[in-house]
């Protein structure tokens, strides 16, 4: 039986991480932070304490996904600590709507910025009943698949392509980055802006920060592939996350140093609007290109890691057996890749993600939180599981994760309870299937050897 190879290493996990997490966030975000919160002050208080949350997530996941480094990332936690129901409504929720309507927001993201110097890309191409395509749409689908493709031929490749692009992104974003801070002219210090009471404003300012953030967890999805993971995991998980946030703190320096806070807020594009400022046009074009080489690279990340959990849910019986086949020559989930990719297409040529996207992440987050938690559950029902890096400032570096994440999941459901409700709705929509898979599997021998997640 062919099996997942452990060909990535620190590099390629290091940049699974930083990859994923800086896509398009970076460049939008800042506009609906300080509209939220008003004052330049209040908007890097949010992003610290975003990065402060992010990285207790990241801290306590890298115990969890030394201790279980099989593929799947939330999916092996949530399985090992409160039953298989839970690791599959984490795969359906992944599969259906949350990693493939990431990949499609991305996707068409990338092709909204090529448009910038391919202006033809925003025209309809075709109308099929009441779906307009965009030349662009094709564009992003081509993207995927091709993408799907290179992921395909070898987990090596994939990973060799992401650190590639990473370096790349990274170099640019810190181009724009020391553009804005030696920027002869900077703005003066100005008076705060009007902006919604503080509690709503802090949260919407935080759940947009946390948006910006989001990715980290991704590498625990390749979990498998990974060499020495019991070392390279929670390096990857820890360092990655630190990185992202100093990123972002210099990058919104830099934007708050050329332009002042009205400037900001009044400009969805802003690291746009600051290459604009210092540089003229050639400044605005270099900040596309820095953003499509980012989207590119969460792109290539998300694929890279989001077919992995499919095909930990296939392996357990809990999916078509197909996707649980991996190539012979490749060593790669190959059918769980076209799935995935397959429908983002779907998703892309809808144009209806956007609406799913912010539908499941109330669900996603629930099981975010009960994935974190599963490091308090396993040490009382798993005391005897080897744990390589036990998480730093246990027990409360994950309460605070888990207190943040309550708090946001609460202000969802005071704030927008239809969005908060549909996405519950979403997420036990695969409850059906679940018990579908799950009398199957009972009947069917089980023929597919696991790999040992703590090797």
């Amino acid at each position: 039986m062919t099996e997942l190879r452990r060909d990535l290493g620190l590099a390629a996990a290091l940049a699974i991480v930083i990859g994923t997490v800086i896509g398009s966030g970076i460049f939008r975000v800042p506009q609906t932070m300080i509209q939220s919160v008003g004052s330049v002050h209040m908007v890097f208080l949010v992003w610290v304490v975003g990065g402060a949350l992010s990285l207790a997530g990241a801290l306590t996941y890298a115990e969890l996904a030394a201790a279980l480094p099989g593929a799947g990332g939330e999916y092996v936690y949530l399985t090992e600590a409160y039953g298989p129901m839970w690791g599959y409504l984490y795969s359906w929720t992944q599969l259906s709507v949350a990693k493939s309507g990431s990949i499609a927001t991305l996707a068409t993201a990338f092709f909204e910025y090529t448009a910038h110097f391919i202006p033809e890309f925003e025209k309809v191409w075709v109308t099929i009943g009441p779906f307009p395509i965009k030349y662009g749409q094709i564009f992003a689908l081509v993207l995927i698949l091709t993408l799907g493709m290179v992921n395909y031929f070898g987990v090596r490749i994939g990973g060799n392509v992401q650190i590639a692009v990473t370096v790349v992104k990274v170099a640019l974003i810190a181009f724009v980055i020391v553009a804005g801070l030696l920027y002869s002219h900077p703005t003066p210090a100005a008076l705060p802006l009007a902006a919604p009471p503080l509690q709503t404003g802090f949260i919407a300012a935080l759940v947009a920060a946390l948006w910006a953030y989001d990715g980290w967890n991704n590498v625990g999805m390749v979990a498998s592939e990974i060499r020495n993971p019991k070392r390279n995991l929670p390096l990857a998980l820890i360092a990655g996350t630190v990185i992202v946030i100093a990123i972002y703190m210099l990058a919104n320096w830099a934007y708050f140093r050329v332009l002042t806070p009205a400037e900001v807020a009044g400009h969805k594009l802003v690291a746009a609007e600051m290459m604009q400022r210092v540089q003229g046009p050639a400044g605005a074009a270099a900040v596309s290109m820095a953003a499509m080489i980012s989207i590119f690279a969460a792109l290539n990340g998300s694929i890279l890691s989001g077919a992995r959990v499919p095909y930990a849910a296939a392996r357990d019986g809990l999916f078509f057996k197909s996707a649980a086949r991996v190539h012979p020559a490749f060593h790669t989930p190959g059918v769980s890749i076209m799935m995935l990719t397959g429908w983002s297409c779907v998703l892309v040529l809808s144009g209806k993600y956007d609406d799913l996207y912010n539908f499941v992440i109330f669900g996603s987050w629930i099981l975010y939180a009960m994935a974190t938690a599963s490091v308090f559950v396993l040490r009382r029902k798993r005391p005897d599981l080897p744990r390589p890096y036990k998480t730093l400032g246990y027990p409360v570096v994950p309460a605070l994760f888990l207190a943040g994440a309550a708090l946001l999941e609460i202000r969802t459901l005071i704030d927008k309870p239809q969005q908060a409700i549909t996405g519950i709705v979403l997420m036990l929509l695969g409850l059906p299937f679940y018990f579908y898979w799950r009398k199957r599997a009972a009947k069917a021998p089980q023929n597919v050897p696991q790999i040992p997640i703590n090797s």
